[in-house]
């Protein structure tokens, strides 16, 4: 006697011993892309100026808000504001496009912002302004210290026989007189090269030796400010 074996239960069979029962593990999910956030953009204290918006706290203290606005896919913002005087830093980290710090009176200042998004490590960064706080009695404020333009602090310039200077000076009463320029390979040491009414030097320089220089600017008042120590390599 012969047994016949339908159809349909041959492709059954096989399907089964071909593990094609449509049980198989899931595909994983793609990971979730997440856009970096962009660069805020400044609004208040606004730059090269006096600030005199602020909430007197006490004869040395006054709050100030600081304002800018809203990024693209930023979740927070970390706010910097650094006292030129001493270079100490304050922090802040908010959720909202504003905060009030208490800064001292009568000093100048620099800020800018960092934007954050959840999710990612990247960040985006404003640019930076100064400012000074309003002080009482204040009628002349020194300049603020000067920044460097090149070359830029530890970077490496060829062994040309000498170098240009150059550097970014500004006050809030635009009554800028005049620069005296350190220069030398002693940071303690620095000698003086003159004065100009230039934001530029030329200073000789020698093959294989780290320089480095720094700006006093002097007003109409006499009031001065001295910048940061700047330094740079010869090849």
């Amino acid at each position: 006697m012969r047994y016949e074996v339908p159809i349909l239960g041959i492709l059954m069979l096989a399907l089964v011993s071909c593990g094609g029962s449509g049980n198989g593990d899931p595909e994983p999910e793609p990971p979730v892309l997440v856009t970096p956030p962009s660069a805020a953009t400044l609004i208040f204290p606004d730059n090269n100026t006096e600030c005199n918006e602020g909430v007197v706290v006490n004869a040395t203290q006054s709050t100030v808000t600081f304002r800018w606005t809203e990024a693209q896919n930023a979740d927070t913002y970390e706010l910097n504001v650094r006292n030129l005087d001493n270079n100490n830093t304050a922090r802040s980290n908010v959720s909202t496009n504003s905060t009030d710090l208490t800064l001292l009176r009568g000093v100048p200042y620099e800020w800018f912002v960092i934007s954050r998004a959840n999710g990612t490590n990247e960040t985006a960064t404003s640019a930076t302004w100064r400012f000074y706080n309003q002080g009482a009695g204040v009628e002349n404020y020194a300049p603020f210290p000067a920044e460097v333009v090149s070359p830029e602090r530890g970077s490496t310039v060829a062994a040309t026989g000498n170098v240009s200077l150059v550097w970014a000076g500004s006050d809030v009463d635009n009554d800028l007189v005049d620069f005296e320029v350190f220069f030398g390979t002693d940071t303690a040491a620095l000698a003086s090269q003159g004065t100009t009414t230039e934001s530029t030097f030329v200073a000789t320089i020698d093959a294989g030796t780290i320089y480095y220089w720094r700006v006093l600017s002097r007003d109409s008042q006499s009031n001065t400010s001295l910048s940061e120590v700047f330094e740079f390599r010869v090849q």
